[in-house]
């Protein structure tokens, strides 16, 4: 059972990778089945044992996608904590996360955006769903830094939640596609600066 699992798993995400890296370059009307399974390496009837619909394959594809990045930013918060460190410093290392993982997945992350500004499509409500499950984990930290005084009260943390999110996802993504030649360390100790200036009020 664990066998049949986990190869069922890596055959999941040959579909996931191939999928994402095909609408991203020609938009998912333009991409068939076919053309994903071809990608994946896998026979068209295995795409459809998988998943119901090409739609059902994208919903479940951003799903994944998001769990990745909200499990990646959880974790950087935790290790801060775990560490001793403010949740001021949790913010910042879940920046450095989101970038990390955006450098990781950039073809996924082009494809969230863009699907983020249309309105027709049948998973606009998976998409609250997901983007939700990302901005909550930074609204913790948030509100925790407030509960611990390290920000104010006043803030008006699910707007702040995702001008932070925002801020690294295009920032990601001006890095990715016009400033590639800028490392990780600088796009991230530019981020860094602003939240340290213009969110909790300290000089960087």
């Amino acid at each position: 059972m664990d066998s049949s699992n986990t190869r069922r798993d890596a055959t999941r995400r040959k579909l996931f990778e191939a999928a994402v890296t095909l609408i991203a370059e020609q938009g998912f009307s333009s991409t068939t089945v076919d053309e994903i399974a071809e990608r994946a390496g896998v026979a068209k009837g295995t795409v459809y044992y998988n998943f119901a619909s090409k739609n059902v394959l994208f919903e479940e594809l951003l799903r994944h996608g998001i769990e990745l990045l909200a499990t990646s930013l959880q974790a950087a918060a935790d290790e801060v904590a775990d560490r001793g460190g403010s949740r001021i410093d949790a913010l910042d290392a879940m920046i450095r996360a989101g970038l990390d993982f955006i450098s990781r997945y950039p073809a996924l992350t082009q494809l969230y955006v863009a699907e983020l500004w249309r309105t027709n499509r049948a998973w606009q409500s998976t998409l609250m769903v997901v983007r939700e499950r990302a901005i909550t984990v930074v609204e913790n930290v948030l509100r925790e830094a407030v509960a611990q005084e390290e920000l104010s009260e006043e803030i008006d943390i699910p707007l702040t939640a995702s001008a932070l999110f925002g801020m690294v996802l295009v920032a990601a993504l001006d890095w990715q596609s016009y400033q590639p030649d800028r490392s990780l360390d600088e796009v991230h100790a530019a981020l860094s600066r602003l939240l340290q200036g213009r969110v909790s009020g300290r000089s960087a």
